[in-house]
Order: structure tokens, then C-alpha cells, then sequence
């Protein structure tokens, strides 16, 4: 018999924030750019999230409005609603 555990970043919108609150943690390099890896990282292995919890949050931040994906998939942007998402967190 398997023990199912409840995942925290199963819903979406959970993972989004948690996605934005460590995007918010890291010093962008260039132009507000933050590297994917530096959210993926921690996410995925800290954190103990799962690659469909990833994917799934960085589309929900996306399409509210709260981070910018580059097209390359190679970093991401925190923009103002996402920072205004946090405050009212």
C-alpha cells in the first residue's frame, strides 16, 4: 500500500507564487533578467517540486501577467504586476 502525500505546489497558482517569491530573491544580471535555473534549482530540489509543478507554475505566472519568459526558455523577467503580487501576499 502507497501513502500518497499532499503536494504543496500541485495547484498552479501555489507553484506561480512560489515561483515569483524566488524570482524576487535573485539579483537579475542584465536588463531584469533571471536565469531559469536559478528559479529551477531551488524549486525542483529544495523544494522537492515536480517538473509538471514547475511547468505548470511558470505558465500560470505567464498568463497573469506576473513574470516574462524569454522565447528561448533561457531566463525569465519579473514584471510590475508580479512585484504588486507579492506585496499582497
Amino acid at each position: 500500500m502507497k501513502h500518497v502525500t499532499e503536494r504543496p505546489f500541485a495547484d498552479p497558482q501555489a507553484a506561480a507564487r512560489k515561483l515569483l517569491e524566488l524570482a524576487a530573491s535573485i539579483e537579475p544580471v542584465h536588463d531584469g533578467r533571471i536565469h531559469i535555473e536559478k528559479i529551477n534549482y531551488p524549486f525542483l530540489y529544495k523544494l522537492k517540486a515536480s517538473g509538471a509543478e514547475f511547468g505548470a507554475g511558470i505558465r500560470c505566472a505567464v498568463e497573469n501577467g506576473w513574470l516574462e519568459l524569454h522565447e528561448s526558455g533561457t531566463y525569465v523577467r519579473l514584471l510590475t504586476s508580479g512585484e504588486d503580487s507579492l506585496a499582497k501576499a
